[in-house]
């Protein structure tokens, strides 16, 4: 298939060492129904053959083309998207991951949503899947949408609302100045995106899944969990950058002051509970409970947990 001169959608597919799993996450984008893409692969020094799988890729279909990260641009997955999104054509970006699937109606989707509502981003729902991909897609357009804006920041913010890299349309000019934090390894996408967002931009939410993410052990989200150290402190970054940011910007409520204190107790690192506290001005009072209460938080949690458990087994 011819590449197209001036692809509307630009697709950036970081990658490092997945040649086991990324054919199929580029055979998800090669059955789009909508065809005036490219899909820019950006490989982040893999030693698998992921290089020599793609290349044999892009003599099938010209519009996915490999690329290796130059070294001006920080080894990792913010500088793979940062160094395609110097490099993409498109009038639209997408980020897809190396080890998902798009569903086939994705980008059809996604555009006709942004020129229909004249919006700058196109969110959607993502379902998860493990192991081997066996899901039949639903290919019906009757799904409900609202628009986002500003008002709904918080939803944003706290997750309730997510904003995953891989579920959001751009438009380009979405990211003039506003690139991946090359210092993070962990929560980047939600940190860029809250910079775009804070520029008041508007977009469309579509209720409708069409994108699925694999769960693993090896995936970012996987070793974030298993409490890799790279990723936490990357974590622990990006949490202090969103709230400069929302501070900077009169955003910084009182609800997502507890939302971000809760954070702190949740992942036990008592700095972004001290970084919220000193950013909103608290008395010494205050900062002196939490900390009391930081240090207490294990012993209650345990004796809470007791005493729920103890409730549970004198019911039955």
């Amino acid at each position: 298939m011819e590449k197209p001169d001036t692809p509307q959608v630009s697709i950036v597919m970081a990658t490092f060492n997945r040649a086991h799993l990324i054919e199929e996450s580029l055979k998800s984008v090669i059955d789009q129904s909508f065809k005036n893409w490219e899909c820019l692969v950006i490989d982040d020094g893999s030693t698998d053959g992921t290089g020599e799988l793609i290349k044999s890729i892009e003599l099938i279909d010209e519009r996915i083309r490999y690329f290796k990260r130059p070294e001006n641009y920080k080894k990792g997955l913010p500088g793979c998207r940062n160094y395609g999104l110097d490099i993409a054509k498109g009038d639209y970006v997408i980020y897809f991951d190396d080890d998902d699937i798009a569903h086939p109606d994705n980008l059809k989707i996604c555009v006709a949503e942004l020129e229909d509502n004249n919006v700058s981003y196109c969110r959607y729902l993502r379902g998860v899947f493990r192991e081997d991909f066996d899901v039949v897609f639903d290919r019906g357009l009757n799904y409900s949408k609202k628009i986002l804006n500003i008002r709904d920041l918080e939803e944003i913010v706290m997750g309730t609302l997510p904003f995953n890299s891989c579920q959001v349309m751009w438009r380009r000019e979405c990211f003039n100045n506003n690139y991946f934090n090359e210092e993070l390894m962990y929560a980047e996408e939600w940190e860029c995106y809250l910079r775009i967002l804070l520029k008041k931009v508007k977009g469309v939410s579509v209720n409708k899944v069409l994108f699925y993410g694999r769960k693993h052990l090896n995936s970012n989200t996987g070793e974030f969990y298993t409490n890799d150290p790279v990723r936490r402190r990357s974590y622990s970054k990006a949490v202090k950058l969103v709230i400069e940011n929302l501070k900077k910007n009169d955003l910084l409520s009182a609800k997502l002051k507890q939302y971000f204190i809760r954070m702190g107790f949740f992942f036990k690192d008592y700095s972004i509970i001290q970084y919220t506290l000193e950013t909103v001005d608290s008395s010494t009072l205050e900062k002196s409970k939490y900390r009391l209460g930081f240090v207490l938080y294990p012993l209650l949690k345990r004796y809470f947990n007791f005493v729920h458990d103890l409730k549970k087994r004198t019911k039955k």
